[in-house]
């Protein structure tokens, strides 16, 4: 069972972990010292670079790493200051709104089975879907009390998908919503134990991907309307680094 990322301000236990790799390479300087007719070893043809693996919580460091919460693993480019509590998700703080991760990102192995045919009106409207990219495109983008843009093909990598945006209708009023709850999505019939958001102003976008017959979904959010338009920006940028990479790359 999986709920929103949004999080009241409160201290959490976290633990940093720091990446780092460090690879020497031994280089030819001069020609005199390039005459050795020994073919090159293994070493010296090894690639460079080697992507971190995701952190499991604390600070991230500015750096790429590589998520493998799915079949496929993607990469990501991270900036100061971001963070993560499980290795599954990613957020910042505006110092001027209340509650944590006013900007965050999201990209659980997808859990999601039901779609409400209305995000407020959502107990006895959970519809279950299947588990293609396109089942959860068009049960979210057809869902009533939100409101979406048509969704258009991405590619993510060398994986195909749809991104689309996706937001509360302005005057929806949450606390009268069934149970207090505004479900975007859920693992079950029976409750909305999934995606949920906690006003008016909370949208995000979404990339749903396909990896081969996997479904992976992918959101970038934020959590209100008046967030500082730099971190969305930030944000933004996270998300479009995100690149999936396939077994021979």
């Amino acid at each position: 069972m999986w709920t929103s990322s949004r999080r009241s301000r409160a201290a959490h236990p976290t633990r940093s972990r720091r990446v780092g790799v460090a690879v020497a390479l031994l280089a030819c300087v001069g020609l005199a010292a390039c005459t050795a007719a020994e073919p090159p070893s293994p070493a010296s043809t090894t690639e460079a670079d080697t992507v971190a693996p995701f952190p499991e919580s604390g600070f991230l460091d500015a750096g790429t790493y590589l998520v493998t919460s799915y079949p496929v693993p993607f990469e990501i480019t991270v900036p100061d200051g971001w963070r993560t509590y499980n290795g599954a998700e990613l957020g910042r703080d505006d110092p001027d709104l209340p509650n944590e991760w006013n900007a965050f990102l999201w990209f659980y192995p997808d859990p999601v089975t039901h779609v409400p045919t209305d995000a407020c009106a959502w107990k006895g409207a959970l519809v279950e879907i299947d588990s293609t990219a396109e089942a959860l495109v068009d049960a979210m983008t057809a869902q009533t009390s939100t409101q979406s843009t048509p969704a258009i093909e991405v590619m993510v990598g060398d994986y195909s998908g749809f991104e689309f945006d996706h937001a509360a209708e302005s005057d929806v009023d949450i606390p009268n919503c069934d149970g207090g709850k505004f479900c975007i999505s859920s693992d079950t019939a029976q409750d909305c134990t999934g995606r949920q958001y906690s006003n008016a102003g909370e949208r995000e976008t979404y990339r749903v991907v396909d990896l081969n017959g996997e479904r992976a979904v992918i959101s970038v959010s934020q959590s209100h309307e008046s967030i500082d338009p730099a971190l969305i920006e930030e944000a933004r940028a996270i998300f479009d680094s995100i690149e999936f990479v396939g077994p021979d790359e």
